[in-house]
């Protein structure tokens, strides 16, 4: 079972390598996503790691409010994401 942790607060400098790399040191990385903004492909300033269930865990631990270059990592769970489109009721 894998885990999505969400990676907050990152340095504009963050891409997906230097996620990777931060979050290999506490386990297997199965995946690492920098958000980026679609029109300007500018990083967003936060991300996503995949990792194994334990491993996981052990790295949120570990790197929540860790420095990357500067900056205190907001490490956490993520949660499902809401849908906060509008439907077409005004009501």
């Amino acid at each position: 079972m894998s885990k999505n942790i969400y990676v907050g607060n990152l340095p504009w400098s963050a891409d997906d390598a230097a996620l990777s790399e931060i979050f290999s040191r506490h386990g297997e990385v199965i995946s690492a996503r920098v958000i980026t903004d679609r029109d300007t492909g500018r990083s967003r300033g936060f991300g996503f790691v995949e990792m194994d269930s334990a491993s996981a865990d052990t790295a949120i631990n570990a790197l929540n409010g860790a420095d990357m270059d500067g900056r205190a990592l907001r490490v956490n769970e993520a949660q499902e994401r809401k849908d906060n489109r509008r439907s077409n009721n005004r009501w």
